[in-house]
């Protein structure tokens, strides 16, 4: 591949709901530019994109992929991302590096949820877009049920710059509307000819409905509309380009992928109205020291700023890193300084990625993207740039985790091989999050979804050879006491030398914080102060495990009010064991009851959607503390709901939305345990114990 300047390089993404062809179309663009030399299909698992061995398996794009095509004297940096929602990190991955996006809709499903989350993602990075109506060969296609549905659905900014032509219910071609052309395909080839006669009145009213968007870009044309002048092509594509740029405009273009129809005319539209990078002039990034705003030139003869903004942890390559130049030009064996970890790293080999395949190239200049392997301390996320410049990349925010469950190794001893597998696949993965709780011993792990742990549990087996199952989390209860009681605790054994003697009175109640509050009120020195430590130790150990069902015990005071000791036989050992004994009858004694962890919840969600999640959360013992309206017509709904009823929530939020809402979730505090919860959870806990016992 030839060396292109940023002027004549464009970086497009391709955006929309799962299954919609996204990954079709950009094998299409491939094999008609002739970077392959096979038109490969999702379904026999070849093309190249797909490459990962899960993605085979499933089907479906889990990654976003990579892959450069030359067309019109331009190279065009496709990026494929996933549709599905568990896999939102990549899409965002590859959205903060491009400088355009190709929307596809399929023309026999329509407007579909992922087509308005793409929508809502171009919209909050300001990414010039574009819709392409694809798999208009399959049956019960419609391009203008669905051109009226993104129209109703995103406005006026949407219009038609082509239709396709149907002959004998086959789509064969495709009209130009600004041109007024028609192209007819069979397989790689396009010839011009005729425009069915039937298809006049339908473009006339497509063609006024652009001319009339496209005059509102431009003050000179709005003159020229309204005095009913018509456009010149320049004038239409000058503002097509400058309503694109602006996300005034969303122009719609239509074609199949399989039939390899109207991907030529894609490519061209790219070419002519999708920005480079260096268009921008300048790109935001941070100061290093203040965190404050600057501008770096978009420009490749300015001082070096690299943003890396995905990782792959290959087992046999090692770590690869994905990055694009945001200004200067990025050289093999060079030294760059990691402005994030404040460390220099080497570059040796640049490379650009058609898929899996690394083709090495000589440089990288601003607005292109590549890849380097090796880098010693760069993760996602971090920028790299001159020491003497630094300055940061405004960080990708990714969505947090909610789905948490616990992994459970399937063969003993797996312990290591698990934890290492999952750091590998935590460095290439910043939406997957784990944990090792300290309480529970457990080790927890996060995704968005279903799928995406899925895919995790998939990748520890086939690529670090490890078999684990997911199980609910534990959630980890507490005990405490609701009363005041007053006991005795006596520890006495008789046995040849040295007995042990240490007899304590301690007085329970409920305490105010969460720690012990130990106190003494001792007379006339019925227990010797150098064994008050040793009665607290002694409480302090017992109260990792209550009398209900085993859990932590909070909320105590403990107050040592009297005893006795024994010149020869009493010890710290003896009052240490003294005081547990006390615990024991004490807590017994004291109305102990389970409380269990409440969450704070933010469900943010469509207003059609509100009573279902509310009905939803009160199935749940949640409790509704308010409804607060949100931009983009969602509402918020705060909630307060006990994390046992929280496991799966993330799956059904998605279920009850069709995808549209997401939630946060942090723990609150601890609450009383209704009667029925308690009971399940204290039967519980006598089953393990006897299971262990035995």
């Amino acid at each position: 591949m030839k060396d292109y300047s940023c002027e004549n390089i464009r970086n497009v993404c391709l955006l929309g709901h799962g299954n919609a062809g996204k990954t079709t179309l950009a094998e299409a663009m491939l094999f008609l530019t002739g970077a392959t030399d096979r038109f490969g299909s999702v379904v026999d698992g070849n093309t190249v994109m797909d490459y990962d061995a899960e993605e085979i398996k499933r089907k479906f794009s889990i990654a976003t992929a990579l892959a450069p095509v030359e067309w019109n004297d331009m190279k065009i940096n496709i990026i494929d991302t996933p549709g599905y929602f568990d896999f939102v990190g990549e899409m965002l991955e590859g959205l903060v590096v491009a400088d355009g996006a190709v929307i596809l809709v399929s023309a026999k499903d329509g407007l579909q949820v992922g087509t308005e989350k793409a929508w809502a993602a171009v919209n909050d990075k300001k990414i010039p877009r574009m819709f392409f109506i694809s798999k208009l060969d399959e049956e019960n296609s419609d391009f203008s049920k669905v051109f009226d549905q993104l129209k109703d659905k995103f406005g006026k900014s949407v219009i038609a710059l082509e239709l396709p032509i149907f002959e004998d219910g086959k789509f064969t071609g495709i009209v130009n509307i600004p041109k007024m052309k028609a192209y007819y395909f069979k397989g790689k080839d396009m010839v011009e000819g005729e425009i069915p006669a039937g298809m006049m009145s339908q473009i006339e009213s497509y063609k006024e409905g652009m001319a009339e968007v496209v005059a509102e870009t431009d003050e000179e044309l709005m003159e020229k509309y309204f005095n009913g002048e018509p456009f010149t092509d320049e004038e239409i594509r000058r503002g097509i380009k400058i309503g694109a740029k602006n996300g005034d405009i969303a122009p719609v273009f239509c074609g199949s992928s399989v039939q390899k129809i109207g991907v030529t005319l894609l490519l061209d539209a790219i070419s002519k109205y999708m920005p480079a990078h260096c268009e921008k002039g300048s790109v935001k990034v941070l100061n290093a020291s203040t965190k404050e705003a600057v501008e770096v030139p978009a420009d490749e003869k300015a001082s070096v700023v690299v943003r890396v903004f995905k990782t792959i942890a290959d087992p046999f390559v090692g770590k690869i890193s994905f990055l694009k130049v945001l200004s200067g030009t990025l050289m093999p064996d060079s030294t760059v300084y990691n402005v994030n970890k404040e460390k220099t790293e080497k570059i040796s080999n640049i490379f650009i990625m058609k898929g899996k395949q690394q083709i090495n190239v000589n440089k990288l200049v601003s607005g292109d993207i590549g890849a380097v392997t090796k880098l010693a301390v760069t993760e996602t996320n971090d920028t790299l740039a001159s020491k003497e410049k630094p300055v940061l990349a405004e960080p990708i925010e990714f969505p947090e985790p909610m789905l948490a469950m616990a992994v459970l190794p399937k063969a003993k001893g797996d312990e290591e091989k698990i934890s290492s597998g999952l750091q590998r696949l935590l460095e290439e993965d910043p939406t997957f999050k784990m944990y090792l709780h300290p309480e529970t011993k457990q080790t927890l792990i996060y995704g968005v979804g279903d799928q995406h742990l899925d895919v995790i549990v998939s990748k520890l087996r086939n690529k670090f050879k490890v078999g684990v199952e997911l199980v609910n989390p534990i959630v980890p209860y507490r005990e405490t006491i609701r009363k005041k009681v007053k006991v005795e605790g006596k520890h006495k054994k008789q046995s040849g030398g040295h007995g042990q003697f240490g007899d304590v009175w301690i007085e329970f109640e409920p305490g105010p914080t969460e720690d012990l509050v130990f106190e003494e009120k001792i007379f006339g020195g019925a227990v010797p102060k150098q064994y008050f430590p040793a009665v607290e130790k002694g409480l302090r150990e017992s109260m990792q495990k209550g009398v209900l069902a085993g859990y932590p015990v909070v909320n105590l005071k403990a107050t040592l009010v009297d005893g006795k000791y024994h010149d020869v036989d009493s010890s710290e050992m003896a009052f240490k064991i003294a005081a547990s004994l006390a615990y024991k009858e004490g807590m017994k004694q004291a109305s102990p009851v389970l409380l269990e962890p409440i969450c704070h919840v933010e469900v943010y969600v469509p207003d059609d959607y509100m009573g279902d999640i509310i009905g939803d959360l009160n199935k749940r013992r949640g409790r509704v503390l308010g409804m607060n309206p949100q931009d983009n017509g969602l509402q918020q709904v705060v909630a307060e709901v006990p994390q046992a009823e929280m496991f799966r929530y993330a799956t059904d939020l998605r279920s009850i939305t069709q995808g549209r809402g997401y939630f946060t979730m942090h723990f609150e505090r601890y609450e009383e345990a209704p009667p029925h919860v308690a009971e399940k959870v204290i039967a519980e806990a006598a089953k393990h114990k006897q299971a262990d016992d035995e």
